[in-house]
């Protein structure tokens, strides 16, 4: 399975993303009401600066305290972000999301985002990608 399929099955083609210079205070307003686990950091909502993920935000908390929230988001988005594109193969991108350690992965074409998937979609897809094979498998077994 490819992720586009996963792009295909999610309700929207929208990626949500910030502006770079926006504070720690206004991402964690964007990832609550949201109801998302990390937000893109972009200029023009094509080109990705950074990603910042709720657990950047609690770390730093963690770290500094309340204070922090004044900062902007580019003094904890990463900003070295690895990208899959629509062809890339679902097993492909859960090996990149393990080996990174990271949960969500901004979809590029021709260098603009057209997507993001996380952790969660991938393994839906995953698991789905089985449980088709299982099915088949137990058909040609059972001669159906």
């Amino acid at each position: 399975m490819q992720v586009l399929q996963i792009l295909k099955k999610k309700n929207s083609d929208s990626v949500i993303t910030i502006a770079p210079g926006s504070t720690i205070a206004e991402v964690a307003e964007v990832l609550s009401a949201r109801r998302i686990g990390a937000i893109v950091v972009s200029r023009d909502g094509h080109k990705i600066d950074g990603i910042v993920s709720e657990r950047d935000v609690v770390r730093e908390l963690g770290k500094r305290g309340e204070a922090c929230l004044q900062n902007t988001v580019d003094d904890i988005m990463t900003k070295k972000i690895t990208t899959c594109e629509r062809a890339t193969d679902v097993v492909d991108v859960l090996t990149m999301m393990h080996e990174g350690g990271f949960r969500h992965m901004p979809v590029v074409s021709n260098g603009d985002m057209v997507g993001l998937i996380s952790i969660r979609d991938v393994v839906a897809a995953r698991l789905d990608e089985l449980h088709m094979e299982k099915e088949a498998l137990t058909g040609m077994i059972m001669g159906n």
